[in-house]
């Protein structure tokens, strides 16, 4: 009767069992979903972020461009190019791979601004890649 017993308990200690096994596994499932249903909004605030990050370079970077060159851009690419008009000297103040925002659009500058009409507006068409849309992100913001 002894013996009976002690393999018992070896069989029993041996491993998990299939429905221990799906358990934890549905576990680890429903916890790694509610992490990723988390991130979405995380990472959308990211890139809104990073979006009124890059207008704030920008503006800063128009401002070198005009006091080197005694003009405004007439293009965002000015800044990341040599213009026609420039004279002697010239560095580039931006990387290309910068004009585009966090959903691959290229940054709109437009001057005489819409929103600043005395001076030039810097945006991004935003999370909708609209123009004119409530979810642009632009300088004349705060």
């Amino acid at each position: 009767m002894k013996t009976n017993l002690q393999n018992l308990r070896r069989r029993s200690t041996r491993g998990f069992t299939l429905m221990e096994m799906i358990l934890v596994l549905a576990i680890i499932a429903v916890l790694v979903g509610m992490g990723v249903f988390m991130m979405v909004g995380v990472i959308d605030d990211a890139n809104v972020g990073k979006a009124k990050a890059d207008v704030k370079t920008f503006e800063t970077t128009i401002i070198r461009y005009k006091t080197n060159m005694n003009a405004m851009p007439s293009s965002l690419e000015d800044l990341a190019r040599r213009p026609g008009n420039a004279r002697g000297p010239w560095r580039k103040m931006i990387e290309e791979g910068a004009l585009k925002d966090a959903w691959g659009q290229p940054y709109q500058y437009r001057n005489p601004g819409r929103h600043n009409p005395n001076g030039y507006d810097i945006y991004s068409y935003g999370p909708d890649m609209k123009d004119g849309t409530e979810d642009d992100i632009g300088n004349w913001q705060n």
